[in-house]
């Protein structure tokens, strides 16, 4: 396997590998769809939780972060060969619903007449009535009795704003390229009748007390800023329940339902203290064993060239489907501008995906925990850690292909007896780099960061950038140099759209 080994200072050993294995694991990976990747040893059962927009309002672009970098895990830890549940917990119980079917109720609404931003408006008109009409306030919180005993009345205009907001949700997520579907759409609804016997099981457990009127669980460990224990209330003075209840009985729910031994939220990072107090309780309560791992994915905040969050001119929120209708707009000017002989329908495709590619990969590509600042330019170019470098990677090794009309089968070089020799110095390098996929993803799954992802990609692309320069393909000097450059030329492109792909970033074929 090496060549050379070699204590190289305090702490450091350098293992150079030799040509001729290197050269075999390539071999290797040319003659596998999975690239040579084994699954992982030991299999898990996770439940990734992420999007969780609100019922009868818009998504907009405070929801892309917990979406995309949600899919990205679902999608790698799927291809590692565990076992994936997606969670969306959706918001559409409570309070705002009393308040919107009130408003519904009494402004003659007919179903099925509102899209969802017709709700929009709708919904801030009675917030609006909410705060300034005493009595209307007391008829909306009759409404939330109302919904969770099962008025027939208010379930059926309930119903309305669901139905709408799902077909709403699912258009956006496939524009967006997740695979959320509505069958993983879970809303704190479905949750409703396994609070109270949440409840009652921590109570039995000794780990609730009345504190000013409310039911409370104190973890240890979490204080207030005067030293005294911090309650997370589970039942509120009034009676009612929040959603700490909702959240407890969603861990209970999933450990014990969905069979999960891992859970994954990816909230953004304000929510941090909940969720620690919330992963103490379960544990307490013991749904969370020494076994299981519940890890909240934290992310920073999407900020505009003023450095505060990111929001229209007029100082609105972005929607998300304004944001996907500029990225495809954008894109399609540069993609003509690269490739004029694409037919109009292609441009528009292959401008779709780098559009979208492009805002998704901006996002992915930092360490989540990061606040990052939204610039169209940058996301878009065709240079640097952008998507639209690596899918015109991609694109640049399947045109050299369709030039040196090379038949494949399935993608996939499988000639027996094919050998790869590494003798230039930027050959060499590239393998190097395509050997690297194993411990990128495992590492990725490991501490739930698809950023480095994102950057093995990039000095995947950058190798190839160098070795294309650098050793002529299709013009090798002999035929087994041609050969063995073909193959790293395949592997590289495979290896791109695999790692995309985890992305949830399509590889577009010409561009």
């Amino acid at each position: 396997m090496c060549r050379t080994v070699e204590v190289a200072g305090p702490g450091f050993i350098n293992l150079t590998l030799e040509e001729a294995y290197l050269a075999s694991q390539i071999e290797h990976a040319a003659s596998d769809p999975r690239l040579d990747m084994p699954e992982a040893a030991q299999r898990h059962t996770f439940v990734v939780d992420y999007s969780a927009p609100n019922s009868a309002k818009e998504m907009h672009i405070g929801h892309l972060r917990s979406t995309v970098i949600g899919d990205a895990l679902a999608r790698t830890l799927g291809w590692l060969g565990h076992g994936v549940i997606r969670q969306n917990h959706i918001g559409d119980w409570g309070t705002q619903f009393g308040m919107l079917i009130e408003h519904l109720a009494t402004s003659g609404w007919r179903p099925g007449s509102s899209t969802i931003s017709d709700l929009n408006q709708l919904y801030q008109e009675a917030q609006a009535a909410f705060e300034s009409d005493p009595a209307f306030a007391e008829r909306a919180r009759r409404r939330v009795v109302a919904l969770q005993s099962g008025d027939p009345a208010t379930l059926a205009l309930w119903r309305e704003l669901i139905r709408e907001s799902e077909r709403h949700m699912e258009e956006v997520y496939s524009r967006l390229g997740v695979l959320l579907t509505r069958e993983d759409m879970r809303g704190e609804s479905f949750y409703n009748d396994l609070l109270e016997p949440t409840v009652e099981e921590l109570s039995s457990k000794g780990l609730l007390r009345i504190d000013d009127g409310a039911l409370c669980a104190f973890p240890p460990g979490f204080t207030g800023r005067d030293g005294t224990p911090l309650p997370m209330i589970v039942r509120k003075s009034d009676g009612g329940f929040n959603y700490n209840t909702t959240d407890l009985a969603a861990v209970r729910f999933r450990v014990r339902e969905l069979g999960a031994d891992r859970l994954v939220y990816v909230v953004d990072a304000r929510q941090a203290q909940h969720f620690a107090m919330l992963f103490a309780i379960a544990r307490q309560a013991g749904w969370l064993g020494e076994e299981f791992r519940a890890e909240h994915v934290a992310f920073g905040t999407i900020l505009g060239p003023d450095g505060r969050p990111f929001r229209t001119r007029a100082g609105g929120t972005v929607r998300l489907s304004e944001l996907l209708d500029e990225a495809a707009e954008r894109a399609a000017a540069i993609v003509a501008d690269k490739n004029p002989d694409l037919t109009p329908s292609q441009r528009a495709e292959v401008a779709r995906a780098v559009g979208i590619g492009a805002v998704k990969y901006a996002d992915l590509a930092n360490d989540r925990v990061k606040d990052y600042v939204f610039d169209w330019d940058r996301m878009l170019a065709m240079d640097g850690n952008t998507a639209p470098y690596l899918q015109y990677a991609h694109a640049r090794i399947r045109s050299i292909f369709r030039r040196g009309e090379e038949a494949l089968s399935d993608g996939i070089i499988r000639e027996p007896g094919q050998s790869v020799t590494l003798v230039e110095p930027a050959e060499r390098a590239l393998a190097l780099e395509l050997v690297g996929l194993a411990g990128v993803l495992n590492a990725t799954a490991d501490h739930l960061e698809p950023h480095r992802i994102c950057t093995y990609l990039f000095d995947l692309a950058s190798a190839f950038t160098t070795f294309y320069e650098c050793c002529p393909v299709l013009r090798a000097p002999s035929e087994e140099s041609r050969t063995s450059r073909l193959t790293l030329c395949e592997v590289t492109a495979q290896t791109l759209s695999v790692g995309l792909g985890l992305l949830g970033i399509e590889a577009p074929e010409r561009m």
